[in-house]
């Protein structure tokens, strides 16, 4: 055993409380209060040694260490543990145990060796694996030890304790003689902490590993490329030392996720449950009222794995056969999963579609897709229109869970299905919604022609349901280009059909983009229309139109900087669109969010829920390049590294959609990029196409936004009055005062600023350094400052405030408090007790620290801070002077 080996990093996390409780009993060890022996307990894989190992590597200079194991053998070896421990401590120990003494001369020799004035640590590691010797020594040890120097740590797994007898009645024996520490599993806030570098789904993480520490490194280092190596090999050897009925009940519970009803069981088995016992008493089963399951999901995909084909299969059609016969539909999942390991393409195409819609009806629509492409995957000898139907449900599920890619590829293949039978009507529905599609993933040239197309067909075969939702579809698309007219124009014939159809699904997509328009175009009417949209879509059930009703006000609104509308849905829109599974709308909802919260001076909250959007793999087009811009721009304003590259990204995919309101906002953060890093001269390149196609499309707010950066790099344009929404129309007048006033009404607090900085006013000007520098803001300010010095202005500060001139990282008082609370190992929540904060804050904190110093983790922080000279020094936590 080596102490100073370095401990993974989900070894120690949330470790911190039980290794100063140890450090605590050493000490008073050391004091004379007398030794102790404290049993360590917890599952396979929790991190009891690395909690040990870590604490003997910090003592190891003061302290001796002495460490011994037992080994999961089918007969251990006699006093392993102390065989170890002899190597470090003396020959008769050796000797002794060499020669198979009994346990009380072992005993007697080793607490020879033991007295003395050092101060001793003692582990014995894996205890439920030790041989009766090796406990009695333990016994004797227990009753002496309180006359010594020593900290005895034993170590145990508790989930194996049932089959460990021996280790049972010796802790019932020495409950009096020894404190017991737990090493619980991770939470999920742990687990989210470590998957967040890797963008990895934390509920999946969670559910796979239920936060063992093991488990979680090790998937995490696979980088999600299936079950790890090592998890495997841990699982079966743990399997291998279980007896032969044992191993194979394991094996049919293993087909099946989840728990393992008994009555199953018996089914799956034969009738042979024998093995149940073992099973239970070993940890790896879990008993519940008339079920069982694994404790570990990865436990059971490594046992399942290793399961020979031939009878993997046999045991899925057995449980297939089983259920049949049951007749409980409540889980048709169940049924469609165990037919497809059958390969019981029947019985698949049976279950799988309601399933389907199970699922969808429940709001799971990344399930109900999973569903569809199960039943598809059997469906090549379907005729035609079934399988066309198959492809358009499958297609609709992946638009609502956010899955682009696929549902282009369904719809499409339905497209030819539809086209094959001849079935003209279905044909132009099928491409009126591969249109859709193609223009939410930027293929715009071919969703133009298609949805061109659509109308043509579905208009020569007369009004319909289709050629409405065909009608609203060129509206939507208008609206997404700011074309008014054209939008009123499709919008109003797609309206006017379907009243006149009773349509009430085409009525609110018309609705939708008729209100939209004309709210972008800043008509009051526009937002009682998108209001009706929605309580229409709502009052009916029509989930996904309303998830765009949300998203067409919340937009609109926070477009207008009308942040009351934007606080009065959105709360309300997410969690409708989470608990549906509409994952297409609650990423594009939290993208805007993201640029709402830069707007008001949320910078830590815009940063965090951009970069949610950005890692999340399934995140479309739309909401990706709003939270590329939102993200690029902060990062521009704060001088952090990585704001060109986010932009350049956005650049190369918002261009070719021609929607002035995505190029607007990604145009504008490039603008303010270039005039902060003191190149104006870039600002006509990034502006000049963006303000004239704003300009065409009367999109005021985005032509007020670029021209006033124009105006802020020199360039004079002749833009009308009346194109110009009031705050930035002030500032282009030069009434910076007026435009400051009307920003702060509005809750822009940077815009404000920036108002002020338009000054010549020295009293404006110093103003305006004090707020980008509390905002963080440094570029701006240092924009501010040369001007002040080049106005004459005296007393001007050339470098950060006083509580952060101190430290190179730029770093606040209270940041600077929290870093060192942080290198301590102290967790948020227990430096939020410490601070009196709430822990919210201190997770922004934590995220502007790490942020500073270029740190990807809390430890790397701790150690640039080090090295930066920025934490305590000789015991006394650092402050700023």
């Amino acid at each position: 055993m080596s102490p100073s080996a370095p401990a993974p990093a989900a070894a120690l996390l949330e470790r911190e409380e039980l290794l100063a409780t140890l450090r605590g009993l050493l000490e008073a060890v050391r004091t004379d209060r007398g030794g102790r022996l404290i049993w360590v307990s917890g599952e396979a894989g929790a991190g009891k040694t690395e909690l040990l190992r870590h604490l003997c590597a910090e003592q190891a200079g003061s302290a001796r260490i002495l460490w011994g194991a037992c080994e999961p053998l089918h007969t251990p070896r006699p006093l392993g543990p102390f065989l170890d421990v002899a190597e470090s401590i003396g020959a008769r120990v050796a000797e002794l145990v060499g020669a198979s003494a009994r346990p009380h001369e072992v005993a007697a020799a080793l607490l020879a060796e033991l007295r003395g004035s050092r101060t001793t640590i003692l582990v014995l590691e894996d205890l439920h694996w030790a041989d009766e010797a090796t406990l009695d020594v333990i016994t004797l040890l227990a009753r002496r030890i309180g006359a010594m120097r020593v900290l005895a740590l034993g170590s145990y797994r508790d989930d194996g304790l049932a089959r460990a007898g021996g280790l049972r009645a010796l802790l019932g024996e020495l409950a009096r003689r020894g404190d017991r520490l737990r090493v619980e599993p991770l939470s999920r806030q742990a687990v989210a902490r470590l998957a967040e570098p890797d963008g990895r789904d934390v509920e999946e993480l969670y559910r796979l590993t239920r936060g063992n520490p093991f488990y979680v490194t090790e998937v995490l280092a696979a980088g999600g490329q299936g079950l790890p190596e090592t998890v495997r090999d841990a699982v079966l050897a743990r399997v291998a030392l279980l007896g032969q009925p044992a191993r194979e009940l394991l094996e049919a519970a293993a087909i099946v996720p989840g728990e393992v009803e008994l009555w199953l069981l018996n089914e799956l088995t034969g009738g042979r449950l024998d093995g149940l016992e073992e099973c239970l008493a070993s940890g790896t089963l879990g008993a519940f009222a008339a079920a069982v399951s694994f404790r570990h999901e990865l436990a059971r995909t490594a046992i399942e794995e290793s399961i020979l084909p031939t009878r993997r299969l046999a045991l899925h059609r057995a449980a297939l056969l089983a259920l049949e016969r049951r007749g409980d539909l409540r889980d048709l999942a169940r049924l469609a999963f165990h037919a497809e390991a059958a390969g019981a393409a029947e019985a698949v195409l049976r279950w799988a579609p309601p399933a389907a819609e199970q699922a969808s009806d429940g709001g799971s629509h990344r399930e109900a897709a999973g569903q569809y492409g199960r039943a598809l995957r059997f469906a090549a000898g379907l005729a035609p229109g079934r399988r066309a139907e198959l492809l358009e449900r499958h297609a609709n599920e992946c638009w609502l869970s956010d899955q682009f890619d696929a549902a282009v590829d369904a719809q499409q293949a339905a497209l030819e299905c539809r086209r094959a039978l001849g079935d003209r009507l279905r044909e132009g529905d099928a491409m009126r919604t591969l249109s859709r599609l193609l223009f939410f993933v930027g293929r715009v040239e071919e969703g133009e022609a298609l949805a061109t197309a659509a109308v043509e067909l579905l208009e020569g075969i007369g009004p319909s349901h289709e050629l409405a939702m065909a009608y609203g579809n060129v509206s939507q698309r208008r609206m997404v280009l700011s074309d008014l007219e054209e939008t009123l124009v499709w919008g109003g014939r797609a309206l006017e059909l379907a009243r006149g159809l009773d349509d009430i699904e085409a009525v609110v997509y018309a609705l939708t983009n008729i209100g939209s328009a004309e709210a972008q175009a800043g008509r009051g009417e526009g937002r009682e229309k998108q209001e009706r949209a929605l309580t229409l879509a709502l009052e009916h059930g029509l989930e996904d139109y309303a998830g765009r009703a949300f998203m067409s006000i919340i937009r609109c609104a926070a477009e207008q900087r009308a942040f009351e509308v934007v606080d009065a849905y959105m709360d309300r829109a997410v969690d409708y669109c989470r608990e549906r599974g509409l994952d297409t709308w609650r990423l594009y909802l939290l993208a805007v969010g993201a640029q709402v919260d830069l707007a008001r001076g949320r910078w830590d909250q815009a940063a965090d829920v951009a970069a949610l959007v950005l890692r999340d793999p399934r995140s479309a087009a739309l909401p990706r390049g709003h939270a590329l811009s939102t993200l690029g721009l902060l990062r521009a304003r704060r001088g952090d590294p990585g704001a060109t590259e986010l932009l350049e990204e956005e650049r190369a995919r918002c261009w070719p959609t021609h929607e002035i309101h995505r190029i607007g906002l990604l145009c504008a953060a490039m603008a303010e990029a270039a005039w902060l890093a003191g190149e104006p001269e870039r600002v006509e390149r990034e502006t000049g196409p963006a303000l004239r196609l704003a300009l065409e499309r009367r999109a005021p707010w985005v032509a007020g936004e670029l021209a006033c950066w124009r105006w802020r790099a020199g360039i004079r344009d002749d833009v009308p009055p009346e194109a110009i929404p009031g705050p930035y129309g002030l500032s282009l007048a030069g009434r910076w005062a007026d435009a400051a006033a009307a920003w702060r009404g509005l809750g822009c607090p940077y815009e404000a600023t920036l108002a002020l900085a338009d000054s010549d006013d020295e009293g404006a000007l110093r103003q305006a350094l004090d707020e980008f520098r509390r905002m963080g803001a440094r570029p701006a300010a240092q924009i501010v400052a040369r001007r002040l010095r080049q106005l004459g202005a005296r007393g001007v500060p050339r470098g950060p405030r006083p509580a952060t001139r101190e430290n190179p990282a730029g770093l606040t008082a209270r940041e600077l408090e929290v870093l060192a609370l942080v290198a301590e190992g102290l967790r948020n929540s227990q430096i939020a007790r410490r601070l009196v904060v709430s822990e919210k804050t201190v997770d922004h904190h934590v995220s502007a620290i790490l942020r500073k110093l270029d740190a990807g983790t809390r430890g790397e922080a701790a150690a640039q801070a080090s090295r930066l000279g920025l934490t305590a020094k000789d015991g006394e936590r650092y402050r700023p002077r």
